[in-house]
């Protein structure tokens, strides 16, 4: 027989588990996974009401259907007609209370933009473009002004760009100095509508940011105008902007270091039509010197033989007139580690039926050991007398190897070590490229048939890949073929450009000075070409269209 302490106990026990029990079913969660929200915040209610007349409160009160937050609301939020002293907003849970802190004006249609700050807690899901609107009298200003947005270069539609409204009185002293209290943003095709404006006159721009300021301060961004004010008295339709990307105004040095290797890298804000360079300072090392530009001329890449300094002085030229000067700062004991590379015109293991091999190393090349270097066809060595390797003459850094190849043999080029020597002294360990002619039946050939509009003007005809790359670039001023040979099968379009000043390639717009990009067109057909095909394809060149 149990007596009373072991019953106690027992049932002591027994609560114990009991509990346990409870707080792991507690604990039990759902399942992870699912569906990702991405639908944003909705509002449900605000105190007073949007588009409120005769509005008279001191604050606002904003209810969501979702926990909320606000992020870069300095930069996002903007009031129009802007205020000496800025409300103050404050997100709680669902709630957003804005407070004022100065006077409203009488009889004044006042907006909140809030742009991209609306956010929910969660996943970050932005409230995109939700204006607040409200009228200090009877009357809330209705007039719009709406539109797409596009590239130029591209002729496709772009998202997420901001477009800016100026009055015209103000553009002068706000445009690229302080971000704009009228603005709003491109939805996914390319479409804007700017709301409840009132009467005026008014600049408008679209820019595609480098960073959310909403100002055009970055040779990076890209920035849309028109010419043109707007004179807003009845709502605007049909407005087109075409973004590009403005050629810098001033020259200077992006970027300048030395590289791992022991180069000087000199980066430029723009390309420059000739450029060269001159070291100035030890100027013993200008006539050691060599120097390797980019093929966009914006990039210089130099090397010398003697690294004994600790301070270098460059200038730049263009046309052989001085652009501007730096200097790089070295230590004498200062090391670099070099190790050779090479790169090869083949792709996917394939060269180009018809060419030559082009070699090109990332070190400028003092000396080859022709005797290290062995050229093998279907695994059988090749004499030296059986191909030609030879330096370029204008870039000491690429080599060119002749050789009649062999449909569906297999190659390989071995570089034994010490094969190469660069202008520092050091030698390339060993290299192998293994490699084969690719199969002609794989090229095409292709005829555009191109009508132009007026042949007192000026176009380049271009074609791309469908990565967007120009292949090819061929100035015209008449009707008529413009071929190709060669080319390898896949998806291409093209792009002409209304060359204006006749120079044979795209010119650039500047905002500050009012001056539009040169326009383009892009063929909506996209070519297909097929292996061991003579393709024809019908241009026709419709008029420009002149950007207001």
């Amino acid at each position: 027989m149990l007596n009373k302490k072991s019953v106690n106990f027992h049932n002591f026990l027994f609560y114990i588990f009991v509990a346990f029990m409870i707080i792991g079913c507690a604990a039990q969660q759902q399942p992870q996974g699912g569906p990702r929200d991405v639908t944003p915040p909705v509002l449900v209610k605000a105190l007073p009401a949007n588009k409120t007349r005769n509005f008279a409160a001191k604050e606002i009160n904003l209810e969501f259907d979702e926990f909320i937050k606000l992020a870069n609301q300095y930069t996002e939020i903007t009031m129009s007609p802007a205020m000496d002293k800025q409300p103050e907003y404050s997100a709680n849970k669902k709630h957003l209370r804005i407070v004022f802190k100065d006077t409203l004006h009488k009889n004044t249609t006042y907006v909140i933009n809030f742009g991209k700050a609306i956010q929910d807690v969660n996943e970050s899901n932005v409230m995109k473009n939700f204006t607040y609107v409200f009228s200090t009298g009877p009357h809330i200003d209705s007039l719009s002004i709406s539109g797409t947005v596009s590239n130029t270069l591209t002729q496709e539609k772009e998202k997420d760009v901001t477009v800016m409204l100026f009055p015209l009185k103000q553009d002068s002293l706000l445009f690229g100095k302080k971000k704009p209290s009228i603005y709003t943003t491109t939805d996914s095709s390319g479409n804007f509508s700017l709301n409840n404006l009132h009467e005026d006159q008014y600049r408008i721009y679209a820019l595609k940011e480098a960073s959310p300021d909403k100002i055009f301060n970055n040779d990076n961004e890209l920035i849309a105008f028109l010419k043109k004010p707007i004179n807003l008295t009845t709502d605007t339709a049909n407005v087109k902007l075409n973004l590009f990307k403005q050629f810098p105004e001033k020259f200077r040095f992006a970027e300048k270091r030395f590289d791992t290797d022991g180069k000087m890298l000199f980066v430029f804000n723009k390309a420059l039509l000739n450029p060269s360079l001159k070291i100035l300072y030890p100027a013993d090392l200008n006539n050691q010197k060599y120097v390797d530009f980019s093929k966009t001329k914006d990039t210089a890449s130099v090397y010398v033989k003697n690294m004994n300094f600790d301070s270098v002085r460059v200038a730049v030229y263009d046309n052989n007139k001085p652009v501007d000067t730096t200097y790089l700062l070295k230590g004498k004991k200062e090391s670099f580690v070099r190790v050779f590379s090479f790169k090869y015109n083949v792709s996917n293991e394939k060269l180009k039926p018809g060419n030559d091999l082009k070699i090109t190393s990332n070190l400028p090349i003092d000396n080859i050991e022709n005797t290290q270097i062995t050229l093998k066809e279907d695994s059988i060595g090749l004499g030296t007398s059986d191909y030609t390797l030879t330096k370029d003459t204008g870039n000491v850094k690429t080599l060119t190897l002749k050789y009649r190849w062999r449909q569906n043999a297999k190659y390989e080029l071995i570089f034994a070590e010490g094969a190469f020597t660069d202008i520092y002294g050091d030698k390339n360990k060993y290299a192998i490229k293994k490699f084969k002619v690719d199969k002609p039946e794989n090229y095409s050939s292709l005829t555009l048939k191109v009508t132009v509009p007026d042949t007192s003007k000026a176009y380049v005809v271009e074609l791309l890949n469908e990565q967007k790359v120009v292949l090819e670039s061929n100035a015209i001023t008449k009707s008529g073929p413009v071929a190709y040979k060669n080319i390898l099968t896949g998806k291409y379009i093209v792009r002409v450009i209304y060359d204006e000043n006749r120079n044979g390639k795209w010119d650039s717009g500047n905002v500050h000075l009012k001056k539009q990009p040169e326009n383009t067109w892009v063929n909506e057909k996209e070519i297909v070409l097929r292996p061991n095909w003579e393709a024809e394809e019908p241009i026709v060149v419709p008029k420009e269209h002149v950007t207001p």
